[in-house]
């Protein structure tokens, strides 16, 4: 069986830290064997989430989809005033459309979280936030979450990682994201 793995995040540009960390990340996913599929830059450009909505415009829709059938996730968010974006925070509610499946919101899902800020103590605060909202939403974040300083080199203009720190890092928290989709996948087949 082949594992989905579902990036989110970055910010609106196309070329920030964290989308050239999904990047990365979902290269190397897709290395090891994994279909992927991301959201960042435009395409989370999503109307606000709106609970008594009588449907989802077609963005946001496929972002639901994409959830419903992923093994594993990755988030990345900037360091905004300690927390997430608002922008991020806006595309996870929308798991709210997942509430009464089989496996509601982010049940059984590795979740692997990058943070990237312009200083450790902003990095810090965002991955806390990430992990804390992913256990809200019945994930199971990896053991390794990523902090990535935007304040030193971190990637080239073509999106390449440039701190091989930093590339390790991302590197095993996908291995961890897929390892742990791969056991989850053999549990359902034995049940």
């Amino acid at each position: 069986m082949t594992s989905l793995i579902v990036g989110i995040g970055g910010t609106l540009r196309p070329q920030s830290s964290g989308a050239s960390a999904l990047r990365l990340c979902l290269a190397h996913a897709e290395a090891l064997g994994a279909r992927t599929m991301l959201f960042t830059g435009d395409a989370l450009r999503l109307p606000l989430y709106d609970p008594q909505a009588s449907a989802l415009d077609a963005s946001s829709a496929a972002l639901v989809e994409a959830l419903r059938a992923a093994d594993g996730v990755l988030l990345a968010s900037p360091g905004y005033h300690g927390g997430i974006s608002g922008t991020l925070k806006n595309a996870l509610d929308y798991t709210e459309e997942m509430r009464g499946d089989a496996h509601g919101y982010l049940d059984g899902r590795a979740v692997g979280c990058i943070a990237a800020a312009a200083g450790w103590q902003a990095a810090g605060a965002t991955l806390s936030a990430l992990r804390a909202i992913v256990h809200a939403l019945r994930g199971w974040p990896t053991p390794l979450g990523v902090m990535l300083n935007s304040a030193e080199p971190l990637f080239d203009p073509a999106g390449g990682c440039v701190h091989a720190g930093a590339e390790g890092q991302l590197r095993a928290m996908t291995e961890q994201v897929i390892r742990f989709a791969t056991w989850q996948a053999l549990d359902r087949a034995a049940a």
